[in-house]
């Protein structure tokens, strides 16, 4: 077994005001991402430029924060509805980032007339990099942690310190993050339909999703939705359908 590293969620102090690990993960996160999509954009000559890009910051940032926010109360812990805009309470989805960023990317590909499956197309490859480290992020706060498990690197999380569990976080940094953007790095090495790469993205991050869910303890507050499905499994089916219709296009 594997003690948990001791590592402070916060980073340092600014005054009173903390700067937590987690804060910077996303800020490193999305920095790189956008280098990448900028690289992206020169070598392929693309429709957003890099000039658009920088513009399209602003949006991902907010569609990130209010969306994962006000998904994550609509989801999962709808009772606590009077802190929706607590942020620093804790409380984040996957699936309401997704969903607030695409909506914000709608009024921005409208905005600057530019299609809005070439905007998605960019994002979905560098999408993995901020993956990566916001689940670093979660392994440091020692949340959404996995199952008890008895394998040799089973890790003791400080809100458990009676079972061995599964790193189910590591588990997701490194399918979601270092796999799909290895993947996604081949799926953009050719010109394919608008809307592919998106479909990709779509399709093998929730197929490890799925996967890493079957290690990943469920919210306490929440547990198994069917049988043993949990919330992120049930919430992944939609969007793995959308990725395979987003890939068929491609077809067409």
């Amino acid at each position: 077994m594997i003690a948990f590293p001791d590592i402070n969620p916060v980073a340092f102090q600014i005054g009173s005001i903390g700067v937590y690990w987690y804060g910077i993960a996303y800020v490193t996160g999305i920095l790189l991402g956008l280098s990448y999509a900028k690289y992206l954009s020169q070598k392929y000559s693309l429709d957003v430029t890099p000039k658009l890009l920088d513009d399209y910051l602003v949006y991902v940032i907010i569609g990130i924060i209010l969306g994962g926010r006000i998904g994550y109360i609509i989801m999962y812990d709808p009772m606590r509805y009077m802190e929706i805009f607590q942020i620093r309470n804790g409380g984040m989805s996957f699936h309401g980032g997704v969903i607030g960023v695409g909506l914000l990317s709608y009024i921005f590909c409208k905005r600057n007339k530019i299609n809005f499956l070439s905007l998605t197309d960019v994002v979905s490859i560098v999408a993995p990099i901020s993956i990566f480290f916001g689940r670093l992020a979660n392994f440091v706060n020692g949340e959404l942690y996995g199952r008890i498990t008895s394998m040799p690197w089973g890790v003791i999380f400080p809100n458990d310190q009676e079972h061995a569990r599964h790193p189910s976080q590591i588990y997701e940094a490194f399918s979601e993050g270092i796999v799909l953007l290895v993947i996604m790095y081949f799926a953009s090495s050719r010109i394919r339909q608008r809307g592919y790469n998106t479909g990709i993205f779509l399709v093998f991050y929730h197929i490890f999703r799925i996967f890493c869910e079957l290690f990943r303890e469920p919210d306490m507050h929440i547990g198994f939705i069917i049988s043993n499905i949990s919330m992120g499994q049930l919430l992944s089916v939609p969007f793995l359908i959308l990725g395979l219709y987003l890939c068929q296009l491609k077809a067409k």
